[in-house]
């Protein structure tokens, strides 16, 4: 039996999310937007839906936009939402560790005629709020950082950002993707403008998220072609996936405070046996600052993606510091802004856990990994 370590990549569907998906794909076909019995049930379901993601994320059924995943979220948010901020104001301020969903959108508005700033982050991965907070000038329109790295794990101080940024008179939106599940996010005390996420991240389907945004002004829908989310985007609603997130967010509400400390453990153990059996491995981010399932380790002298193959050989998915680009390997942007060099980048492995993780894989990885790391670095690739 393979063991699935690669959850901030994606996350096995829940039984129960599959159950409710395929009975809404068989008896709950109607449209949402008919006014008939079927579309009226389709209606009701997705409701529910929004309700049950709201509750998880302490804000209004209201505030909740579905979308296709946390990509579209955040091209809405840093497109039509952003422009509806404005005015005259033509600066972001961000950091130099998100996501590409995110940066990519900056990038775009830069190319645009707008200024980015982009904060840099300690060698631990954090962000300092006292520098953020530094950033703002008088034509900025938005703060959009990160909340917990993907990479990483490394999870930013979001309320006492919130409250520095919101001291200045302006937003702050927030991608969350890799917190649901994981910690608590509650909009009412975090103080957030808006926020990003998507259900594959936390038990549910690929192809849905949401963005929240709270107190909007109107802004033009990113997807036109109808009513749909109160003229926010067009297009009929993928009901099976979205009846999927609600699920996923009850559970992820009911579970959230043992499965945090449940994973947190089963990490841990993880990185003490890697630190105890493996020489010239250090940790990459914050130790304390971290979400409770994710272990990012730089094994010196080794080359990560042949670390990454071996393990798979042996059954094991893991994700590697550096990905395949134009068929060149290049080192992870994250671990280069935490002051890592290349060839460091190119030594780590990310390990991330989640539901269906328990001792007994953890106890097997550690049996295997030690040896390929020995054999990875013998063969002198790195």
């Amino acid at each position: 039996m393979r063991i699935y370590l690669d959850h901030n990549a994606t996350t096995p569907v829940r039984s129960e999310v599959a159950d409710a998906m395929a009975a809404t794909l068989r008896e709950g076909f109607g449209n949402p937007s008919s006014v008939h019995a079927e579309g009226a049930a389709a209606r009701a379901a997705v409701e529910r839906a929004r309700e049950s993601l709201a509750a998880l994320v302490g804000c209004t059924p209201r505030e909740v936009l579905f979308t296709a995943g946390a990509t579209e979220a955040n091209n809405t948010a840093l497109g039509p939402w952003l422009q509806s901020l404005a005015g005259e104001r033509r600066h972001v301020v961000s950091s130099n560790v998100e996501h590409p969903s995110v940066e990519e959108p900056l990038a775009a508005l830069e190319r645009s005629g707008w200024r980015v700033t982009r904060v840099p982050v300690a060698a631990d991965g954090l962000l300092d709020p006292a520098a953020v907070a530094a950033a703002i000038r008088p034509d900025t329109v938005l703060v959009t950082l990160l909340w917990a790295n993907n990479e990483t794990g490394v999870v930013q101080p979001m309320a006492r950002l919130a409250e520095l940024v919101r001291e200045r008179g302006v937003p702050l939106h927030a991608d969350a993707t890799q917190c649901l599940g994981k910690l608590p996010v509650d909009l009412q005390r975090t103080g957030l403008a808006a926020l990003s996420l998507s259900a594959h991240k936390l038990g549910g389907p690929k192809g849905v998220g949401a963005l929240v945004v709270r107190a909007e002004p109107a802004f033009e829908p990113l997807l036109r072609g109808g009513p749909q989310e109160r003229r926010r985007r067009g297009g009929t609603e993928n009901v099976p996936g979205i009846v999927g997130l609600g699920v996923a967010a009850a559970l992820a509400a009911r579970e959230l405070p043992l499965r945090a400390l449940e994973t947190a453990r089963l990490r841990d153990g993880l990185w003490d046996g890697i630190a105890a059996k493996i020489p010239r491995a250090r940790r990459n981010g914050s130790a304390t600052h971290v979400l409770c399932n994710t272990l990012n380790v730089e094994f010196a002298d080794v080359a990560g993606e042949l670390l990454l193959q071996a393990l798979d050989l042996e059954g094991i998915a893991v994700s590697a510091g550096a990905a395949c680009a134009s068929g060149a390997i290049e080192p992870s942007h994250v671990l280069l802004a935490m002051g890592r060099s290349p060839r460091q980048a190119r030594a780590a492995l990310r390990f991330s856990l989640g539901h269906g993780v328990d001792d007994g894989q953890i106890e097997r990885v550690l049996t295997r990994l030690p040896d390929l790391v020995e054999r990875v670095r013998a063969a002198g690739d790195a």
